[in-house]
């Protein structure tokens, strides 16, 4: 909510700000500014017709195996090394084919995103997730396609859910006949946690990795699955939940408005913004960042 509806107050540790999550909950309809917050993330009648056809690819081609390696391969973090502002001029480089919303450059997206949450109050690192949710898209920077780097995240290795979108192109993935992973909970464990779970690769989980041992459990959650929809919005795989990842939820879900409705057409003004940021990114990060 605005301030104009509720005047936060930084609070001095988690604790505090736990206990008053559910008023502390923001109102899309204050965030969003360009349109009606049921215009967005409109699949029936995109903006743009690429988006079909990178889910098309994406589900086709997101299997189980496609994912342990590319795990494998940018997990280890040794394709360069950069600071944080060098890889955001990188970003600007980038339209998301994913994403119906905007067209704007991802740095004007992050600053949207991360400006809605210092608007309302919300801690620093909190703010630091808004500009850093997206850096993972840097891995279009090592040739990955767009497919495998953005979009709707879902688990591998066990049956799909009809909540992701465009479930109808998973017809076409070589897992789908795959007995082995076509059960319902699959390789894993009944209620084994996310943390067990591998999702369909892509920027989530890269920047999740990057940022691990810079930002507390509730903004690391945030990052992982920020794009994973059919959880955080539909309610769907609760069956490899456990209870860390049930009390993780209200988190991501007090992001997801951020991340969503603050898309607007009006682009920030970085000269203006940048000295906070620079002050921001050096209190939680490393002078560089390893990719």
């Amino acid at each position: 909510m605005s301030k104009n509806n509720f005047e936060a107050v930084p609070l001095n540790n988690l604790d505090e700000w736990e206990d008053d999550l559910l008023r502390r909950y923001p109102d899309p309809e204050a965030i969003a500014t360009a349109k009606a917050t049921d215009e967005y993330r409109n699949y029936e009648e995109p903006a743009r017709d690429t988006v079909k056809e990178f889910y098309r690819l994406n589900h086709t081609y997101q299997t189980y195996a496609f994912v342990q390696e590319k795990e494998k391969e940018f997990l280890q973090f040794n394709k360069k090394e950069m600071t944080i502002w060098d890889a955001f001029d990188f970003l600007n480089q980038l339209v998301d084919d994913s994403d119906p919303d905007t067209d704007l450059d991802q740095l004007q997206h992050l600053l949207q995103t991360s400006e809605a949450i210092r608007r309302d109050g919300h801690p620093d690192w909190m703010v630091l997730v808004g500009l850093m949710h997206d850096m993972g898209k840097v891995l279009c920077l090592f040739g990955e396609p767009q497919w495998a780097v953005v979009g709707d995240t879902f688990p591998v290795g066990c049956a799909y859910s009809d909540k992701v979108v465009y479930s109808e192109y998973f017809s076409a993935n070589p897992d789908f006949t795959d007995p082995v992973y076509q059960t319902k909970y699959g390789v894993y464990e009944p209620n084994c946690g996310l943390r067990k779970v591998h999702m369909s690769w892509g920027h989530d989980e890269y920047v999740y990795q990057m940022m691990k041992d810079h930002l507390p459990e509730e903004g690391l959650y945030m990052l992982r699955y920020h794009s994973f929809y059919a959880w955080h919005r539909e309610g769907a795989y609760d069956h490899l939940l456990d209870d860390h990842d049930r009390n993780m939820l209200k988190w991501v879900k007090l992001f997801n408005p951020y991340d969503l409705y603050s898309k607007s057409p009006e682009p920030p003004d970085w000269k203006k913004l940048r000295p906070y940021y620079e002050e921001l990114v050096a209190k939680y990060l490393p002078s560089t960042i390893k990719f």
